[in-house]
């Protein structure tokens, strides 16, 4: 005998089409057009910072650096439904949303121009910082929503992560312990469609990402992530749910990455040009700013003037990043352990030689 013992079945919010003509019901905080302006000015805010920061890796003063670039709607979405009180456990290029909670860019710029100080946010203290190691935040989110559920809070966690990064096994086993224990964390998948040049059809055989969410016994709905308004009110709904005894879930945000893994990679050696093409013809900030303005409440000369007020804030954080004083060499030693091991020992005195020499400029 054959008999059906569960079924299963994963919805799909968008709210705004790609043409920015609403395409579902708005939720409340839709409805108030200056929480709709906020949330655009800081996508491009974050876009404008975005393209400084390359620029300043181009030019030798800044390291290494992830772009955000096409995952704004996504990214400010997920910030714009947290609670101040709210835990956040980011991968490593989640700008809008930390910009949101009151990252500073020139935290972020000091970040990646190699000073950890950078990861010390002035605000929000109780985050997490960036996790380069990859799916290793969500178990941090996990950890972090348990002792909120032990000490009876009306608090969440919240962790990002990238479509190549569901493979990870930490990924699996923080799901599964959400699950199990019911823990109010709430796991967004930002389905950028590459783990760097790997494609998502050869990361996994899943229809969906939002599916994965079924073995650890929590809702997955898949957003369309270049929607800001699909994402935020997705979230909201998965953090009121979860705040009040319902346990996890997992949000798959669908969008593209339109600009290099990072600023050490070079993505047209593995995209074809007609896909980049496609996804910028239905980015996030089109949509957002085309409802905007045929909603009367944005024009072309209000877009301008937001632009250069964004320049200016930018170059204010560039400006700060590049005079602080540098740390030396060795702060990288002085902060790790109570009693240096006597490997390390030696390595930081060979950084200070190095250092001494010009071998570190």
């Amino acid at each position: 005998m054959k008999k059906t013992v569960a079924e299963y079945r994963v919805e799909y919010l968008q709210i705004l089409g790609p043409d920015g003509k609403a395409v579902g019901d708005m939720p409340a905080f839709a409805r108030d057009p200056e929480e709709l302006l906020k949330m655009y000015r800081l996508m491009s805010l974050t876009r404008v910072f975005d393209t400084k920061a390359i620029n300043l890796q181009r030019t030798g003063r800044l390291g290494t650096y992830a772009s955000c670039l096409g995952h704004e709607a996504a990214h400010v979405g997920m910030g714009a439904a947290m609670r101040p009180e709210d835990v956040f456990a980011p991968m490593y290029r989640e700008y809008g949303a930390q910009f949101w909670r009151g990252v500073k860019m020139s935290e972020i710029l000091m970040y990646w121009g190699g000073d950890e100080r950078g990861n010390d946010f002035a605000v929000p203290k109780h985050d997490f910082p960036w996790c380069v190691p990859i799916a290793t935040q969500c178990l941090l989110a996990a950890g972090a929503a348990m002792a909120m559920k032990l000490r009876g809070e009306k608090r969440c966690a919240v962790s990002s992560i990238g479509d190549g990064g569901t493979s990870e096994g930490a990924f699996y086993e923080a799901l599964n312990l959400a699950g199990a224990q019911q823990l109010p964390a709430i796991f967004v998948v930002v389905n950028n469609k590459w783990a760097i040049s790997v494609p998502l059809h050869l990361q996994t055989a899943a229809e969906t990402l939002a599916q994965k969410a079924i073995a650890a016994g929590m809702p997955g709905i898949q957003v369309d992530g270049n929607d800001v308004i699909a994402m935020r009110a997705a979230t909201e709904a998965a953090l009121e749910r979860a705040r009040n005894g319902g346990g996890p879930a997992l949000i798959e945000a669908m969008t593209y990455r339109l600009s290099d893994h990072t600023t050490a990679d070079d993505a047209t050696r593995y995209r074809p040009q007609e896909e980049v093409d496609e996804a910028w013809e239905i980015e996030p900030m089109i949509r957002i700013r085309n409802y905007l303005m045929a909603q009367g409440l944005w024009d072309e000369q209000r877009e301008q003037a937001m632009l250069v007020e964004c320049g200016h804030e930018v170059d204010a954080a560039v400006e700060t990043y590049l005079s602080t004083e540098k740390m030396p060499v060795t702060a990288m030693f002085d902060h790790m352990y109570d009693e240096l091991p006597e490997a390390m020992q030696e390595q930081r005195e060979n950084a200070i030689r190095f250092e001494g020499s010009g071998g570190g400029h």
